[in-house]
């Protein structure tokens, strides 16, 4: 029997994937007017870096339709076990389908899974306060808007002060 759509596979990266990975990347972020049209050096930076706490792509008859990236932030006042989310890239064609929620909830469940305190995102607070973000009241992400950082705690860590994301964040063309 032949399904009509593709199935959609969430799983880690493999080796054999970094080509496609930037290539998702690449062309997910292409014009949008909020990005630098770094993600993709930020991916592979924290990859160089062996800084992908978690990695996934979504594919969909073995081609990789989407990404999401996870890696560790530092804060201030010393709190552990923090993470950020992203970059997340979806194939333009095939955005707007669920494959990006998919990604963010598997990665979420993953980085609660292994005992994270929390994760941080930068973005748009309508669409990633689905995912039980909200603004991060106590967490600042130096020169960014407020309302577009946000938190979500795992348990009861409440961490305040400035939000570092890794170096590979600041990867220039």
């Amino acid at each position: 029997m032949r399904y009509p759509h593709p199935v959609l596979c969430i799983r880690d990266e493999t080796a054999a994937d970094v080509t496609a990975i930037e290539q998702v990347t690449v062309a997910a972020f292409r014009g949008a007017p909020y990005s630098s049209q770094t993600e993709h050096l930020i991916v592979r930076a924290l990859r160089d870096a062996e800084a992908l706490a978690i990695s996934l792509v979504a594919s969909e008859d073995d081609i990789v339709v989407g990404h999401v990236a996870i890696s560790p932030v530092s804060i201030s006042d010393g709190a552990t076990g923090w993470f950020g989310l992203g970059p997340v890239s979806v194939a333009p064609e095939r955005q707007r389908c669920g494959i990006g929620s998919r990604l963010v909830e598997d990665a979420l469940v993953r980085l609660r899974l292994r005992g994270a305190a929390g994760c941080v995102v930068l973005g748009d607070p309508g669409y990633y306060g689905r995912f039980g973000f909200t603004r991060a009241e106590s967490l600042v992400l130096a020169d960014v808007p407020p309302e577009f950082f946000q938190a979500r705690a795992f348990g009861a860590s409440r961490p305040k002060g400035l939000v570092a994301y890794h170096a590979a964040f600041h990867a220039q063309r």
